[in-house]
């Protein structure tokens, strides 16, 4: 991003590798692999800004490209990591150069024969109405979302559409939600690197019932009972990377 100040020009700039790491090399939960092996639904990942959520939705669908044979578009602004097809097509979409906006880009997907679609960023109505309606019509949509945690993710899709549609989209994203991943990266007790910190909720009935009334708290519950099968805290999170002397309590 290059801008002017004090009427010379700055830019900031970002790092990207030319390999997309593997989802173990990145320390993410094994359990990841089971939703890029959905055919359809709604996977999001969110946290705060530069906290990684690129990189893990770019190890995803670096894993269907190795895995299998699939249509994938991305959606992005601007493309970050570029892949190279494996197994898969890959077609990777760039807001202001090959798209007008992420709505444009999204609408045109239900005719391009699309099998999984990565959004770089939902930021507006319009994106995630679409992504809604692209993974209840048989697609899997993975995308990102600027919200601290997993419940969080819920209530800001909700509250973007008018109040007198908020239920019927209550019931439409209980339908299509797989599961929401939230994560940042905290610096290792040497300061060394920094390590990821994540929260994963997995979309059960129960969950479902829980995103239909609205009963955001009983889902913070849900993820903490719900260790077996797959889903984790970001407290509980810190707790183990203390105890791992990875990270320092006050870090925690």
């Amino acid at each position: 991003n290059a801008f002017f100040q004090k009427g010379t020009v700055a830019i900031a700039l970002r790092l990207i590798p030319q390999k997309v790491k593997q989802l173990k090399e990145l320390s993410l939960p094994p359990i990841l692999e089971t939703f890029t092996r959905r055919k359809q639904g709604f996977f999001l990942v969110v946290g705060p800004v530069g906290q990684g959520k690129s990189t893990t939705l770019a190890s995803m669908i670096d894993l269907v490209n190795h895995e299998r044979a699939e249509n994938i578009i991305t959606i992005e602004d601007p493309v970050e990591y570029v892949f190279t097809p494996d197994r898969s097509i890959i077609s990777q979409r760039e807001v202001r150069f090959d798209t007008a906006d992420f709505h444009v880009a999204l609408r045109a997907c239900f005719r391009e024969d699309v099998d999984i679609i990565l959004i770089g960023e939902m930021r507006d109505f319009e994106t995630i109405h679409s992504a809604l309606t692209l993974a209840e019509t048989g697609h899997l949509v993975l995308a990102t979302l600027h919200t601290f945690d997993t419940t969080h993710a819920i209530s800001r899709i909700v509250d973007i559409f008018p109040p007198h549609h908020q239920h019927q989209i209550r019931v439409q994203l209980s339908m299509v939600l797989l599961g929401v991943l939230s994560q940042q990266l905290v610096p290792n007790k040497d300061c060394t690197r920094r390590v990821l910190i994540y929260e994963l909720m997995r979309v059960t009935h129960s969950i479902q019932n829980m995103i239909r009334e609205n009963d955001l708290p009983q889902i913070r519950t849900a993820i903490q009972t719900g260790k077996h099968l797959g889903m984790h805290t970001m407290n509980q999170c810190l707790a183990e990377s203390v105890k791992k002397d990875i990270i320092t309590v006050e870090e925690a």
